[in-house]
């Protein structure tokens, strides 16, 4: 076999292959249908400081080679979290990880600080994509300023691995990489989902109930591909890629573009044991071509 351990800053990962928050709930909900141990990690559902009920269904929509989704967040805030979710997950022998989420920076940063009391809980990933209540709704992703606020806030309270998950829906996703970058982030996750909507033409009515979503599924990976790649040549810090990896031969896309590590999402609900398939995939690749270590082809993209 060879080498899959990868390194994110100070986090090793066993292999490439995490899951994508909001796909795999907290990681016992597939325990039943793969080995939670053999994953790279495990990125958990997203976590905000207050509970929050997510929106009205419909809420998703399977779409041409994809789906939209607007969830909203759903969950019961970071003290459940930390109260009953953490016991439960903690002795789950891979990287769990708390997918962050907030309302203002301060939100972000106060979540932050209570997980990182959490000793089983290696890293954070920032979803900077979220409204920004005091900017009418515009995303604190969207802005290297929003974006740098957000970081530098955590980054003040909290210690270990700092992954910041970014949005694909603005106009240059690396000058957004290297401003989280210089405050602090230990590495960046894209692409987050793509802006879409669906009609229903009977009704003549937005299928989803906010009537817009988040793209997500094959359809993405063309524009995924290449914001990895982008944002691989524009920062030092390690780049996680995901969006529309269905297979391995997607994820060794990702790692030829400059990823390191790599998440799956939609896949995980076509087929739960995917993930596994994919981490088998990439080592039956790197034995037929002649690599020795997964760090081969990472980056390896001849252009």
């Amino acid at each position: 076999m060879a080498r899959l351990n990868v390194n994110i800053n100070q986090l090793e990962l066993k292999n490439p292959v995490m899951t994508a928050s909001g796909t795999f709930g907290y990681g016992l909900e597939f325990s039943d249908f793969i080995h939670l141990e053999d994953l790279g990690g495990i990125i958990v559902k997203g976590t905000t400081l207050h509970p929050r009920e997510g929106n009205d269904y419909p809420r998703m929509v399977e779409t041409a080679s994809g789906m939209l989704n607007c969830v909203g967040l759903q969950n019961k805030g970071v003290d459940y979290f930390c109260k009953h979710i953490y016991k439960e997950i903690s002795s789950i022998d891979t990287n769990m990880i708390v997918n962050v989420s907030g309302s203002s920076p301060e939100d972000y940063a106060e979540c932050a600080a209570r997980i990182n009391e959490l000793e089983k809980i290696p890293a954070i990933e920032l979803n900077i994509s979220c409204p920004n209540v005091k900017q009418g709704g515009m995303a604190f992703g969207v802005t290297c300023e929003g974006a740098a606020s957000v970081v530098k806030a955590v980054r003040a309270r909290y210690d270990k691995t700092l992954i910041v998950k970014l949005s694909p829906n603005v106009t240059s996703i690396a000058d957004i990489a290297r401003a989280v970058e210089a405050e602090g982030a230990d590495s960046v996750s894209l692409i987050n989902t793509l802006m879409g909507m669906a009609i229903d033409i009977e009704k003549r009515k937005p299928i989803l109930s906010i009537a817009t979503g988040g793209l997500s599924g094959p359809a993405v990976k063309p524009v995924a591909l290449r914001m990895v790649w982008q944002v691989a040549n524009a920062v030092k810090i390690p780049v996680v890629g995901l969006g529309g990896i269905m297979n391995a031969e997607d994820a060794i896309a990702f790692l030829m573009a400059g990823a390191a590590a790599i998440e799956i999402g939609t896949a995980n609900f076509i087929d739960p044991t995917v993930t596994v398939k994919v981490i088998n995939g990439i080592n039956d690749w790197l034995d037929a071509h002649g690599c020795q270590d997964v760090h081969e082809i990472i980056g390896a993209l001849n252009t």
